[in-house]
């Protein structure tokens, strides 16, 4: 990306039965949104074009046949099928499930390939977009295998950064799934991430406990006794600020985790209730730990509301504007970093 370059956005619309594509449109009716960026949908024209109708949306968009052709100041769209597609609004379906894969894998081969700078993903329904070739519990899992890196899922929004330790596993198996090897490289993860693309040099990290009350010294479970609380120390040593493990049922009513740069629950629902709770809807879903950027609004398809111009865009547009700072942001610090090494070696 040229430093006067408007940043380029990837955007896969997800189910097209849900609300994905409608909160793609809402974002892009403020005409000013094409100052920031150019975006690029992955779609089909008449797709688009049947959720255009059915909003009554005035987005204008322009139909490109390469990424090379990418128009600035508009919403460009590359088609990812000439084939006829059925829209059912509200209904999960093969053909949706079918049309968001080709999407989501049409936009991440562009991140890829660095023809997209940024990408930003609408959402998927994790059940009919299963197939031979995406085998995955959602876009975290997906693009860790397509790009580099370890991925770290981060919920987030201007006070609170919440991660997670283990993504889409079954409650089941997560005590079996956290070892000392995945606190240390999902802490590594978040700290990197925080510095890298926070701007944050010394960032404090708070890590929820397993238990409740975190075992209340083994009354409730040896975990965070045995392996968490001496994982912690050891990551300690080493200079970085992580403290823990925090009682999860008491951390956020009292407001402490505003006292931490970012915080590591150790499973799905404890991180994501009390994060959606404090901020639905406005919230951000970043995938960090990658060689690239991805985010995406922290809401699902929403079928019971599709077609019905009832969705919020506000969070796909944090999604955007997120996404844009955390491109900006990585590109100074690796600059910054590179110019060090020039330093060093002429000393």
């Amino acid at each position: 990306m040229e430093k006067d370059q408007k940043i380029k956005v990837g955007i896969s619309v997800g189910d097209i039965n849900g609300i994905g594509i409608e909160v793609i449109l809402k974002t892009f009716e403020d005409k000013r949104m094409l100052d920031f960026c150019t975006p690029v949908l992955f779609a089909s024209l008449k797709v688009i074009s049947f959720h255009k109708n059915n909003l009554k949306s005035e987005v204008r968009v322009q139909e490109i046949h390469s990424l090379e052709k990418v128009i600035d100041g508009k919403v460009n769209l590359l088609s990812i099928t000439n084939d006829e597609v059925k829209v059912e609004l509200g209904t999960p379906t093969k053909v949706s499930g079918v049309f968001a894969l080709q999407s989501l894998e049409a936009a991440t081969l562009a991140l890829k390939e660095g023809k997209v700078d940024l990408l930003v993903t609408a959402p998927i329904s994790k059940d009919n977009i299963q197939s031979e070739t995406f085998k995955f519990a959602g876009h975290t899992e997906f693009l860790e295998e397509k790009l580099e890196g370890e991925s770290l899922m981060i919920l987030m929004t201007d006070t609170l950064r919440m991660g997670l330790i283990t993504g889409h596993v079954p409650v089941a198996k997560v005590s079996e799934t956290i070892t000392k090897e995945l606190i240390i490289s999902k802490v590594n993860t978040m700290y990197t991430t925080l510095v890298q693309d926070f701007r944050i040099d010394k960032p404090k990290i708070a890590v929820l406990g397993l238990n409740p009350h975190c075992g209340d010294n083994g009354v409730i479970g040896n975990e965070d006794d045995e392996l968490v609380r001496p994982t912690l120390r050891e990551i300690r040593d080493t200079g970085k600020l992580v403290y823990g493990p925090y009682a999860a049922d008491g951390f956020f009513g009292s407001g402490n985790y505003q006292g931490f740069d970012g915080v590591l629950a150790m499973y799905h629902d404890q991180g994501l209730v009390a994060f959606k709770t404090l901020a639905f809807g406005n919230g951000v879903n970043f995938t960090a730990g990658l060689s690239e950027v991805r985010t995406s609004p922290d809401h699902g398809t929403a079928f019971e509301i599709a077609g019905q111009n009832k969705a919020d865009a506000s969070s796909f547009k944090e999604a955007l504007f997120s996404g844009l700072k955390i491109v900006k942001i990585r590109e100074a610090y690796k600059t910054l970093v590179k110019d060090s090494l020039k330093v060093r070696k002429k000393y």
